[in-house]
């Protein structure tokens, strides 16, 4: 946030991740805001200063130094692109689908699918919010990004309902006499 060249104090940076990098990346807590700004401000990156405003608390305030600026510009041009990571738990409980019933299962995913449209109407609100300062025209194109995203998200899991009535008809074909699901043990080994 501070790489936008604008003086904030840590709620200011907290809110601002909530609206953006949040939507694509992470959002901090409140607590690794300030903790870092702290770390950065040691090593030379940050400076602060305490702003009191009449009638309001005082806050601390930061701005990125230029040795901030030239490692942030180091970092985004020339560190390793870090693998997105997926950790999804409406998929952990389509993995565990058979210890649960296909009606449950398309539930979680209805609710899936209306978090994702929440959350793309949101990054498309946000993102039509950043159209009016063009210093934020990358930013702004991330939440596009983002926008595009959830939708196919939803898109996805909508798909997936689709699959569940088969899914669940070939499932129960694994069904023993005993009434439960029967596998070749180890099979997982044998994936190549």
């Amino acid at each position: 946030m501070l790489a936008y060249n604008e003086e904030l104090s840590g709620y200011d940076i907290k809110k601002w991740a909530d609206w953006s990098i949040g939507r694509f990346y992470w959002s901090p807590s409140f607590s690794q805001v300030y903790s870092e700004l702290k770390r950065l401000e040691k090593l030379g990156y940050a400076t602060s200063r305490m702003d009191r405003d009449e009638g309001t608390r005082s806050r601390r305030m930061y701005q990125i130094t230029e040795d901030g600026q030239v490692a942030v510009r180091r970092w985004t041009r020339d560190a390793p692109v870090d693998r997105p990571i997926l950790k999804h738990g409406v998929m952990l409980r389509v993995w565990l689908g058979h210890l649960n019933e296909p009606a449950r299962l398309k539930e979680i995913l209805a609710e899936h699918m209306s978090y994702m449209e929440a959350m793309r109407l949101e990054a498309a609100r946000d993102a039509d919010l950043a159209r009016g300062e063009p210093s934020w025209v990358y930013a702004r194109t991330a939440m596009l990004w983002s926008e595009r995203y959830y939708a196919a998200e939803r898109d996805l899991a909508a798909q997936l309902i689709a699959d569940l009535d088969d899914t669940a008809a070939e499932f129960a074909t694994s069904i023993g006499r005993d009434g439960k699901p029967h596998q070749v043990h180890g099979r997982w080994k044998r994936r190549n």
